[in-house]
């Protein structure tokens, strides 16, 4: 079982004693001197991965549907579009940039609940930031408490609440959008309440629209949906204020199990930030070990894909559950095919955002190889562990055990990694002087005098 695996308590905190209050008091009174030097960085961080992939994101198809399906209803040209000229009302933009975000399926993910924590939030505060004056010091707290509240809310229900289809990255998304933005907005207790309350009622995501264009609305609608909710409730727009513990409340609604001290232990001293990692390969976090031991294998051994007779894969069940498309028809489909995975990259050695496009699904070579994989659950893994045997048609085997893939907490992406990735997303968007000067504000964000000078370098 999961470490982090949810048990119901009866204590009086797990029963749910105001769980909804106590973090709509930490919301609103946390403070930037709350913040050490390193949560900051890694906000900085979470930032730039984020900007990069939005806007590397941004002329994907999905994003230019979305565009021209709600273009002619936008209201006010109040915010950016990330590396795109449009401009939309603050709502409809927090919507179709967290689509952007999230499109390639290469942004942060949380390790604990595998949430992607920045779309939701940034998506929204970004777009709120174009509408009213917000200094990077406070940008800054608002992303790192939004990203605490959803990560804590999610913490609380994972797995069940993911085992039983949501999609957690939109339904506990909406929360840390709806708090950070209701900081932006100077939201009192009681306000934070009903926006809470609001966000409750608000759940977005199933995980049968994984593969489809669907999938990255979720965090856009997420961003949309918790804005939304602060706004209506600076004006007073009522709501439970034990929408999160009651009984027919959010998590009980969502969830067959919970663990409430997920969300109140060492509120406002450990910041879930800190927990965030970020994607070497454009597909779901759990084919990352898979992709980082067949590279191995191919580099090590000189593999070519003609020479292989098959390839076993050993993996934790949720690898099968959320990626067993075997025989993937879009770059969308290969996102969540094990098997595309593996095929990959033993033949291109790569998994960046190239190798899961239409056009590598479709390659000869890499859907032959494909067929030739298969996967068998052992359930003594942890999620981001596999064995891979490679099994030679000349009756050799190779073999490759992967503990932790890179990008992982154990084998983080470093500050050079995620500017070669940006540089990679936005390349063909923005030129690469406009890439530098882009990154240089994502890392200073703190010392903006306007946020909104992040979404001002990212257009194009």
């Amino acid at each position: 079982m999961s470490p982090f695996a949810p048990q119901n308590s009866s204590s009086p905190e797990s029963a749910g004693n105001e769980i909804t209050r106590k973090l709509a008091h930490y919301i609103v009174s946390a403070q930037s001197a709350d913040l050490s030097a390193p949560v900051r960085k890694e906000a900085a961080r979470t930032l730039l991965n984020w900007v990069g992939c939005t806007v590397g994101g941004s002329r994907h198809e999905t994003v230019g549907v979305a565009v021209s399906a709600l273009a002619p209803f936008s209201g006010p040209a109040q915010a950016s579009i990330l590396g795109r000229h449009e401009r939309f009302d603050i709502m409809n933009a927090a919507l179709i940039n967290g689509i952007s975000s999230h499109v390639l399926d290469y942004d942060d993910t949380h390790t604990r609940n595998i949430v992607h924590p920045a779309g939701p939030v940034i998506s929204a505060i970004l777009a709120l930031s174009e509408h009213r004056p917000v200094s990077g010091r406070d940008f800054v707290t608002a992303l790192v408490v939004g990203v605490d509240v959803e990560c804590r809310i999610g913490n609380a229900v994972y797995p069940k609440h993911y085992d039983v289809g949501w999609h957690i990255t939109g339904t506990a998304g909406v929360f840390g959008a709806a708090a950070a933005s209701g900081r932006l907005l100077g939201l009192s207790e009681q306000q934070m309440l009903w926006a809470i309350g609001l966000a409750a009622t608000q759940p977005v995501g199933l995980q049968e629209m994984f593969g489809s264009m669907t999938k990255s609305f979720h965090p856009g609608r997420a961003a949309q949906n918790g804005l939304t909710a602060a706004i209506l409730a600076s004006k007073g727009f009522t709501s439970s204020e034990q929408s999160l513990e009651a009984k027919y409340g959010w998590v009980n609604a969502v969830s067959t199990a919970h663990d409430y001290s997920y969300i109140t232990n060492r509120l406002g001293q450990a910041f879930e930030i800190s927990n965030n990692t970020y994607k070497p390969f454009a597909c779901g976090v759990v084919m990352h070990p898979t992709i980082d031991g067949c590279m191995q294998l191919r580099n090590e051994h000189k593999l070519t894909a003609d020479a292989i007779d098959h390839i076993e894969l050993k993996v934790h069940p949720l690898v099968v559950q959320l990626t067993s498309k075997k025989s993937p028809q879009t770059g969308l489909e290969g996102k969540f095919s094990i098997y595309h995975a593996a095929s990959v990259a033993i033949v291109e050695g790569a998994g960046g955002v190239d190798q899961f496009s239409d056009r590598a699904v479709r390659d000869r070579a890499v859907a032959s190889l494909r067929d030739r994989v298969t996967t068998a659950v052992d359930s003594s893994l942890h999620e981001d562990q596999v064995r891979i045997v490679v099994t030679m048609k000349n009756g050799s085997h190779h073999e490759k055990f992967i503990e932790h893939a890179v990008g992982s907490l154990e084998h983080p992406m470093s500050d050079k990694d995620l500017e070669t990735k940006f540089a990679g997303l936005a390349t063909g968007v923005l030129s690469p002087d406009r890439q530098r000067k882009l990154m240089n504000v994502c890392w200073n964000v703190e010392s903006l005098p306007q946020a909104s000078a992040i979404a001002s370098a990212a257009v194009a």
